[in-house]
């Protein structure tokens, strides 16, 4: 894929980021893919001359961008805010170790929480690492900053992040491509133990350059024409950067506005003469009062989070009215109909948590699809906190409850999340002693996030062959002698594997595999639906505990059900869309009554 620098292209914040990669020279891009940050990777690799990677987790993806960077090409690392906390441990140590070809962390916030289990706000991540921070306010900026980004990098001997949100991730806007540019270090092998061996010794004078860079980089975010000041009215004045600089020149467009494109570190004297000059000033953020905290410990008077929440994401409406205390209809955002999660029609975790349901036991959940399996009528996910954290918090409630536990507690997790975080949590277990079960739902590919590859899927980013991990053997190299595999759509074998294991005396791990309905492949499959027997449904409601999409229910009236042959207190049937059935059987086996059958048969 190439673009030509005269086409102007419609592309949302990710594409474009793909694109500033790319234009940018980057050789090397490793990421995990996680809402709103999976699209860049996804663009990324259609690019020639670029070698991408779905890495198993976050720390691995910026540790492979790094030691791309040690060899002189220019990498790039891409994740989601929480992503940045797998990240963390080589995150603050590269700061120490600075580079050689520039190195770029995408790191996506998510205010609102619209795909997140926490809404947490990263820049306070290049404050505590002591890294530059750019935040581009549309796709435009998002392509051009990449670039910016590493010049910086290789100019300051720094990792530099680059942070986006939700919005900018998502929106769409006009972009012009710009000319490739190419990084001037030279790609092979510098022994420097002094910069890359991160020994006390070592580290206590990269310390000191670290200081030093971020004292050059204050001065640089001084002259940056992207920290720039649009004057106005001086009445109001507003400090603001990313999505937020967008909903102010909205809400208030004849006011002066201070847009910060490095919002970290900040221009302490544009700040100090910009806030001089305006009668009342304003710091408009999402999330938390980063740039309050830093303005207000300049001596500078000004509000902020006073009047602008703390929570969630801003919009034009929500500013306008913190400012004047006026709503405005104007700016009010169209009201959307709600549109509660689900589970897709033939998803094979829906029998799994069926059968779960039945035994009765506190679930440990994780990350993934599968989340959804704590919504009625399924509920059974009992806790969610973190990639991994289930497999590891069920051998904590084993360890606490002792004998007295055995049979009550049980943690899944997906094959994309078992890579990423579950497998030490695993080697836990089985080191110390537990009697803790395991299942992992294996739908050979990473489904929450868009259907992207894993090391169980088989094939790689581009969608070539690859090694595929077998959760079978890894499990009992680990050290678990019992390891069973089911089909999920066979809900009766499903439940007897579930109850055997759950309550057998060690460790053991139950592998529940059925492909994802969403997987390319699959969708090209003939669909055989299944229907309904109307004659046949005695109003048994047994289907309706799975909570599948395309089964629902249909009231009768006694004159209604009279004419249909139903007994008087049949108050209605379920019936069955053949448009959104993907033929998993689920239902047809839980029916008693033959009323549920393959739609060839009518």
């Amino acid at each position: 894929m190439t673009t030509k620098s005269t086409d102007k292209l419609w592309l949302s914040g990710n594409e474009a980021l793909a694109l500033g990669a790319y234009e940018a020279g980057v050789k090397v891009a490793s990421g995990y893919p996680g809402t709103p940050s999976t699209e860049i990777m996804e663009n990324l690799s259609k690019y020639d001359g670029v070698y991408t990677e779905w890495a198993p987790n976050e720390k691995v993806g910026l540790e492979v961008a790094l030691g791309a960077s040690f060899v002189g090409v220019r990498a790039l690392a891409t994740m989601k805010h929480v992503g940045m906390n797998v990240a963390a441990d080589p995150l603050f140590t590269s700061s120490y170790t600075g580079i050689r070809g520039g190195l770029v962390i995408i790191n996506a916030d998510d205010p609102g929480m619209h795909s997140s289990q926490n809404e947490q706000d990263n820049r306070n991540y290049a404050y505590a690492a002591k890294l530059p921070m750019l935040e581009p306010c549309d796709p435009q900026e998002a392509k051009d900053f990449l670039k910016t980004a590493y010049w910086l990098s290789e100019g300051y001997d720094t990792p530099v992040i680059v942070r986006t949100t939700t919005r900018i991730a998502h929106v769409k806007g006009q972009v012009t491509p710009g000319e490739k540019t190419s990084s001037s270090v030279k790609p092979e092998i510098v022994k420097d133990a002094a910069k890359f061996v991160m020994l006390p010794g070592n580290a206590i004078n990269r310390r000191k350059f670290v200081t030093e860079r971020m004292k050059k980089l204050s001065e640089f975010a001084e002259a940056f024409p992207e920290n720039r000041i649009e004057w106005g009215d001086g009445t109001r004045g507003f400090i603001t950067s990313g999505i937020s600089y967008m909903y102010v020149k909205e809400a208030f467009p004849e006011a002066s506005v201070l847009k910060l494109g490095m919002v970290w570190p900040l221009p302490e004297k544009m700040i100090r003469s910009f806030a001089e000059q305006v009668d009342e000033l304003f710091i408009i953020e999402e999330l938390d009062p980063f740039l309050e905290l830093h303005i207000k410990a300049l001596g500078i008077s000004c509000h902020g989070k006073d009047l602008i929440p703390a929570e969630g994401e801003l919009n034009t409406a929500i500013i306008r009215k913190a400012i004047t205390g006026e709503d405005s209809a104007e700016f009010a955002p169209v009201a959307l109909p709600p549109r509660p999660p689900n589970m897709c029609p033939g998803c094979p975790h829906r029998g799994l948590f069926y059968a779960l349901l039945k035994q009765k036991v506190f679930v440990a959940g994780d990350i993934g699809c599968y989340t959804l399996g704590f919504l009625p009528p399924l509920s059974s996910m009992d806790s969610c906190v973190c990639m991994g954290a289930g497999v590891s918090a069920v051998h904590g409630m084993a360890k606490a409850l002792g004998e007295e536990g055995m049979g009550k507690e049980v943690a899944v997790i997906g094959d994309s999340t078992f890579v990423h975080s579950g497998i030490t949590g695993l080697i836990n277990i089985v080191y110390n002693d537990s009697y803790s079960t395991v299942i992992i739902l294996d739908n050979r590919i990473t489904a929450m996030t868009g259907q992207q590859p894993n090391a169980s899927s088989g094939t790689n980013i581009k969608g070539e062959p690859a090694q595929m991990l077998n959760f079978e053997e890894l499990c009992r190299a680990i050290g678990v002698k019992h390891v069973v595999t089911v089909n999920p759509h066979e809900i009766s074998e499903t439940k007897k594997v579930l109850k055997e294991e759950i309550n057998r005396p060690e460790p053991s791990v139950v592998i529940s595999r059925a492909p994802c309905v969403l997987i390319p492949s699959e969708k090209k499959r003939v669909k055989v639906p299944y229907w309904t027997k109307i004659e046949n449904c005695t109003g048994c409601k047994a289907c309706l505990g799975l909570g599948c999409p395309a089964i629902h229910w249909v009231a009768v009236t006694p004159e209604e059900g009279a004419k249909l042959g139903f007994k008087e207190k049949q108050k209605g049937y379920s019936e069955i869309s053949i448009e959104l059935c993907n033929g998993c059987g689920q239902c047809a086996e839980l029916c008693k009554f033959d009323a549920i059958t393959i739609k060839e048969d009518k």
